[in-house]
C-alpha cells in the first residue's frame, strides 16, 4: 500500500498530464479558429525609434490581443498588422504608405503620428479610398474636408478654450505666441488669435521657430522678446524643439519672477519623455492636456503595458503611458468593430485600372472595402480605456482638460476645465478658481503679465507739453545748470498720485516736447500725440484732451478732469441800456399782446358801432377809436360808455388779462433794475460769426479746429498763451484788435473766471468732450491699471490736488446776476390767458353776427346778387340804430294819428311798446313829465320830415 505522500505525488502527475492535454487541445482549437477567420490587413506607420512610436506600437499590439481574446473571440474577422518605420521623415512616411497600399493591399492605415507626415498620407488615402486613422492634431488637417481621414486625437483648437480661460482668469491683457514652423505649429495660429480676441487679449507678437533652428538663433530671438513689455508666452511646439527652447529660456534669464509660460497639449502630455534636465528648465510653467479619468481598468492596463514595454524594449527606460497610447488602443477597438460589421459583404481587394500605370499612385487603385468601412469608423461611440470614446464625422470629441503646473521632477494638477463649469479647482466644482501656482522664479505672486522694456533702465519715457502760460496745469523747464527737467502743475501731481496708487512701481522720467534748442514747443498737442504713436515716448502726461481722432493713434486712460468747451465773454451792466424796458417780455409775447390789443378793440368797435355814438364818426375817427379804446385799457383810462352787454363781457375779460400782464411786466422790470445788474455781451457764438468779429483760443489747442468747423475763417481766429493775454484781448474787443470772445475748455475757463469774475462770464452752449486723460501707445497694458488708479485718485485725492493749484471754489457776488439764464417773460406762461381772451371775444362776435343776420334775414332771402346783398348788409350795419328806430316810430305815429285823431297818446304808447329797455336807447318818461312835451317832440320831428 502506498504511503500518503506517494499518493499525493501520483495524483499530481495525473493532474499535470490532464492539464497539458487541455492546453494542447485549446491551442489546436485556436489554430483552427484562426484559420477559419477572415484576415484583414491593417498598416501601421510609426516613428519606431521615438518614445511615442514605441509606446503607440505596444498599445496597438496589446489592443489586438485584448480585443480578440476577450469578448470577441467569436468574430469572423481578424486584424493582421503590418508595421512600417517612417524614421521621422515625411518622404519615408509617404513611401511606406504607397508600399502598404500597393504591395500589401491594407484596408486601413493607422498613423503617421505627426501632422507633417499625415498631410501627405491623407491625400493618398483619399485617392485610394483607404481610411487613415491618425492622431495628428493640426486643424489644417480637417476630417470634414478629407472624408477618409479619422483623427484619433483631439483637434488642437479644442485646447484654446481652456488656455483662453486660464489667461482670462489671471486678467492678462496681452500675450506672445511662440510656435513651431511646420504643419503642426502653423495650423493653430489663426485660431489662437480669434480665441484671444474673444476674451479681449491681444497677441502682441508671434515668434516662429523652425525645428532645425540653431541654439544661437533661438537665443537671439529670446533676447528680442526680452526687450518687449509682454511677459505672457504661449508655446506650441513638439517635445524635441521645446526641450532646446526652454533651455535657452532659462539661460537668458526669462524663467524668472514676472514671466508666464503656457505650453499646449501635446507637449504637456509628453513631459515624461523629456530628460530631467529639460524638465528642470521648465519650472513654474503651466500646461493643459486632455483629462482621462483614472479607472481600475486603466490602472491594470498600465501595469500590463509596462511589462509588455520592458519585453519589447529591454534597453529603454520605461516611461509613462500617455493619452496618445490610450487613444491608439481605443482606436484599434473601433477599427476592429467596424471591420467585423462590414465582414465579408465586400471584397478586400483593390480595383485597378486595366490601362498601364504611369506611377505608383496609379498602380494602387481604389479599395473596395474603404467606402463601407470609413462610414462606420467616422461615427462610432463606446466606453473604452479613455472613457467615452466618441467619434463624430471623423473627429474624436473632447470633454475635460486638466491644468498642470510643472514643479520639481513632474507636474501638479491645479485645476480643470470643462464646457459646463469652465475653470475650477476640482473636476465637478463650480467654483471659478485654481489651486496655488508656483510661478517661474519659485514665487507664488501672480505675475501682472507685462513689464517695462529692459532698455533705458526700465524707465517710462513720459512726454509733456512745453508752454509759456497756463502753468497751473503743467509747466516744464530745464535747469540751466544741472540740465535736469523740472515739471510741475496740476496734471503732474495727478499723474504722480496715480503712479503711487498702482500695485507696482513704475519708474519714469519727464521729457519736454520742445525744439532741439529747447526754447519753444516742438508742435501742437496733436503733434505730441503723433510722436507718442511713433514710439518716441512711452506715455504723454499733461492737459491732453481725449478726442476720437486722437484715439485712432493712441490709447487714453479714463479722464481725470472735467470735459467740455464753452465761451468766455465780457459782462456789462444792463441797466445802462436805453431799451431795458423792452426786456421783461420776449419778442413773441410782445407781438401776441399787441395783436390781442388790436383784436379786442376791433371786437368792441363792431359790437358798439350801431348803437353807441362814441364809436361812430369819420373812418379816421373810428380807426383811432379801435386803437384808443383797446390800448387805454392798459392804464385803465378808457371812459367810453359801453351799451352792449356783449362788449361789456369782452372788456371785463380783457381787463383781467391786462391786469395780469402789467403786474408780471412790472415785477420783471423791477427785478432787472434792482437784482440782475450784469449780463453777457454775447450768448451765441453764431452771432459773433455773423457780425464778422474775432474769437480767441489757446495756442496749440484743438479748439482751433472746432472753430473752423463752425465756419470761422483764419482771419477771425487769434491764439493766446496766457490768462493775461485773454484779459487784454477781451478788454480791447474786436474793434480794437482784440476778440469778442474766447473759446476754451472748462478747466481753463474755471481758473480764468476765478481770477477775473468781475469782468467776464461763461456763456453759450457747452460742447461736450471727454476731458483730460493720460495717453499711452496702442495696446499698452498700462492703460487698464492706470485707469483704475485714476478712479481711486479721483475719489480720494483729487479735491486736495485741485485746491493746492486752483484754491477753493471762488464765489463772486458780482457775477451771480450775470447768469445766462434769462428772467424774461415767455409766451408759454400766458397762453392760457390769451386763450380765454380770444375765446371770449370771438364768442361775443359770433353771437352778435348771428343776431344781426337774423334781424336782416329779408336781405339774405332777397333775389339780389351776392355783391348786392353784401353791400346791403354793410349799409345796414353802418346805420345808427337810434336813427333807424326813430324813423320807424315816426311813420307808425303818423299812421296812428290819422286813424285815432290822438297822435300824442298814440305816439306815447308806441314809444313805450317799441323800444327795449335792454338796448338802453329809450326809456319811459320820468314821473311828472308832461305828456304834451312828448307829443311836442314827435310833432316837431314830423314837421322836420
Amino acid at each position: 500500500m502506498l504511503q500518503p505522500h506517494q499518493q499525493i505525488h501520483k495524483y499530481m502527475k495525473i493532474l499535470l498530464h490532464h492539464t497539458l492535454i487541455l492546453v494542447l487541445l485549446m491551442n489546436m482549437l485556436s489554430i483552427v479558429n484562426s484559420q477559419t477567420k477572415t484576415h484583414v490587413k491593417i498598416g501601421v506607420i510609426l516613428d519606431m525609434n521615438t518614445s511615442i512610436g514605441k509606446t503607440t506600437k505596444t498599445c496597438i499590439s496589446m489592443a489586438i490581443r485584448d480585443f480578440y481574446r476577450s469578448k470577441h473571440d467569436n468574430y469572423t474577422t481578424l486584424i493582421r498588422l503590418h508595421f512600417r518605420d517612417s524614421k521621422q521623415d515625411n518622404v519615408r512616411a509617404t513611401s511606406a504608405t504607397i508600399d502598404l497600399l500597393k504591395n500589401v493591399q491594407v484596408m486601413s492605415i493607422f498613423g503617421p503620428m505627426t501632422s507633417a507626415q499625415a498631410d501627405f498620407v491623407i491625400d493618398i488615402g483619399n485617392k485610394s479610398k483607404v481610411p487613415i486613422i491618425s492622431p495628428a492634431t493640426s486643424p489644417s488637417l480637417s476630417p470634414n474636408e478629407n472624408v477618409y481621414f479619422i483623427r484619433a486625437a483631439h483637434n488642437s483648437t479644442s485646447q484654446l478654450k481652456p488656455i483662453a480661460e486660464l489667461i482670462k482668469h489671471f486678467s492678462w491683457s496681452e500675450v506672445v505666441f511662440v510656435y513651431q514652423n511646420d504643419e503642426y505649429g502653423r495650423g493653430l495660429v489663426p485660431y489662437l488669435s480669434d480665441a484671444m480676441m474673444n476674451i479681449g487679449t491681444k497677441v502682441m507678437h508671434q515668434t516662429v521657430i523652425h525645428p532645425s533652428a540653431s541654439d544661437d538663433w533661438i537665443r537671439a530671438e529670446l533676447y528680442k522678446l526680452k526687450t518687449m513689455q509682454t511677459r505672457v508666452f504661449v508655446v506650441h511646439a513638439l517635445p524635441d524643439l521645446a526641450s532646446r527652447f526652454f533651455k535657452k529660456v532659462d539661460e537668458t534669464g526669462m524663467m524668472e519672477e514676472g514671466y508666464v509660460w503656457i505650453i499646449t497639449e501635446v507637449l504637456t502630455s509628453r513631459l515624461h519623455s523629456l530628460d530631467r534636465e529639460d524638465v528642470g528648465s521648465m519650472q513654474g510653467v503651466l500646461g493643459v492636456k486632455s483629462y482621462i479619468r483614472r479607472t481600475k481598468e486603466l490602472s491594470e492596463f498600465e501595469k500590463r503595458w509596462k511589462q509588455e514595454f520592458r519585453r519589447g524594449y529591454p534597453e529603454d527606460e520605461v516611461t509613462e503611458l500617455d493619452m496618445f497610447g490610450i487613444w491608439s488602443y481605443d482606436s484599434v477597438f473601433a477599427l476592429a468593430k467596424a471591420i467585423e460589421k462590414v465582414g465579408n459583404e465586400v471584397n478586400m481587394t483593390f480595383h485597378r485600372d486595366s490601362r498601364e500605370s504611369t506611377s505608383d499612385l496609379d498602380a494602387i487603385g481604389t479599395s473596395e472595402m474603404g467606402s463601407s468601412l470609413v462610414k462606420l469608423i467616422r461615427n462610432s461611440r463606446f466606453k473604452g480605456l479613455s472613457g467615452d470614446f466618441h467619434v463624430v464625422n471623423g473627429q474624436l470629441q473632447p470633454s475635460v482638460y486638466e491644468v498642470v503646473n510643472i514643479i520639481g521632477k513632474g507636474e501638479k494638477s491645479i485645476g480643470f476645465w470643462s464646457p459646463e463649469n469652465g475653470m475650477s479647482k476640482t473636476l465637478n466644482s463650480r467654483t471659478k478658481d485654481l489651486k496655488a501656482v508656483t510661478w517661474p522664479g519659485d514665487t507664488h505672486v501672480i505675475p501682472k503679465g507685462w513689464e517695462n522694456p529692459t532698455s533705458n533702465e526700465n524707465k517710462l519715457r513720459v512726454g509733456v507739453p512745453a508752454k509759456g502760460g497756463f502753468v497751473q496745469f503743467i509747466d516744464a523747464n530745464t535747469d540751466p545748470q544741472t540740465k535736469q527737467v523740472v515739471v510741475t502743475g496740476f496734471c503732474v501731481d495727478v499723474f504722480d498720485a496715480v503712479v503711487g496708487a498702482l500695485p507696482y512701481a513704475v519708474k519714469h522720467e519727464f521729457i519736454p516736447f520742445v525744439t532741439p534748442d529747447g526754447k519753444k514747443p516742438a508742435g501742437s498737442y496733436n503733434d505730441l500725440i503723433y510722436n507718442l504713436s511713433d514710439g518716441k515716448y512711452d506715455a504723454v502726461v499733461g492737459d491732453i484732451t481725449i478726442l476720437a481722432k486722437r484715439s485712432d493713434y493712441v490709447d487714453f486712460t479714463l479722464p481725470y478732469a472735467e470735459g467740455g468747451v464753452s465761451l468766455i465773454v465780457p459782462i456789462e451792466d444792463e441797466r445802462k441800456s436805453a431799451w431795458i424796458f423792452m426786456r421783461p417780455l420776449e419778442k413773441e409775447l410782445w407781438i401776441t399782446t399787441g395783436a390781442f390789443f388790436i383784436y379786442t378793440g376791433l371786437v368792441v368797435w363792431i359790437l358798439e358801432h350801431r348803437i353807441n355814438k362814441e364809436f361812430r364818426g369819420s373812418p379816421g375817427q373810428q380807426v383811432g377809436m379801435i386803437f384808443w379804446f383797446s390800448f387805454s385799457t392798459l392804464v385803465y383810462a378808457h371812459r367810453e360808455k359801453l351799451i352792449s352787454n356783449l362788449s361789456r363781457f369782452v372788456v371785463i375779460v380783457w381787463v383781467f388779462v391786462v391786469l395780469v400782464l402789467t403786474s408780471s411786466y412790472t415785477a420783471s422790470l423791477t427785478s432787472m433794475l434792482t437784482v440782475q445788474k450784469l449780463r453777457p455781451s454775447y450768448t451765441d457764438i453764431n452771432e459773433i460769426k455773423r457780425n464778422g468779429e474775432s474769437v480767441g483760443y489757446q495756442e496749440g489747442s484743438f479748439v482751433k479746429d472746432m472753430l473752423k468747423d463752425m465756419g470761422f475763417n483764419d482771419s477771425q481766429l487769434k491764439s493766446y498763451s496766457t490768462f493775461e493775454d485773454y484779459d487784454k484781448a477781451l478788454k480791447n474787443g474786436s474793434r480794437k484788435g482784440g476778440v469778442s470772445a474766447i473759446m476754451d475748455e472748462l478747466p481753463y475757463i474755471q481758473v480764468f473766471l476765478a481770477k477775473y469774475c468781475n469782468k467776464y462770464t461763461m456763456t453759450g452752449p457747452t460742447y461736450k468732450t471727454a476731458g483730460f486723460g493720460f495717453a499711452f501707445p496702442k495696446g499698452s497694458p498700462l492703460v487698464h491699471d492706470v485707469s483704475r488708479a485714476v478712479l481711486q485718485v479721483t475719489e480720494e485725492q483729487m479735491l486736495n490736488i485741485s485746491n493746492q493749484w486752483f484754491g477753493a471754489a471762488a464765489s463772486c457776488d458780482q457775477q451771480n446776476g450775470a447768469k445766462v439764464n434769462s428772467d424774461r417773460l415767455r409766451l408759454d406762461s400766458f397762453k392760457g390767458l390769451f386763450l380765454i381772451a380770444g375765446l371770449s371775444s370771438t364768442s361775443a362776435l359770433l353771437v352778435f353776427f348771428f343776431r344781426f343776420l337774423h334781424q336782416n334775414r329779408e336781405i339774405l332771402v332777397s333775389q339780389d346778387s351776392l355783391s348786392q346783398k353784401i353791400a346791403a348788409i354793410a349799409k345796414t350795419f353802418d346805420v345808427f340804430k337810434d336813427d333807424e328806430v326813430r324813423k320807424s316810430n315816426v311813420e307808425e305815429a303818423v299812421e296812428e294819428s290819422d286813424n285815432n285823431n290822438s297822435p300824442a297818446i298814440s305816439v306815447f304808447h308806441q314809444e313805450a311798446g317799441m323800444f327795449s329797455h335792454d338796448e338802453g336807447l329809450f326809456t319811459p318818461p320820468e314821473p311828472g313829465t308832461p305828456v304834451h312835451d312828448t307829443i311836442q317832440a314827435v310833432e316837431t320831428t314830423t314837421n322836420i320830415r
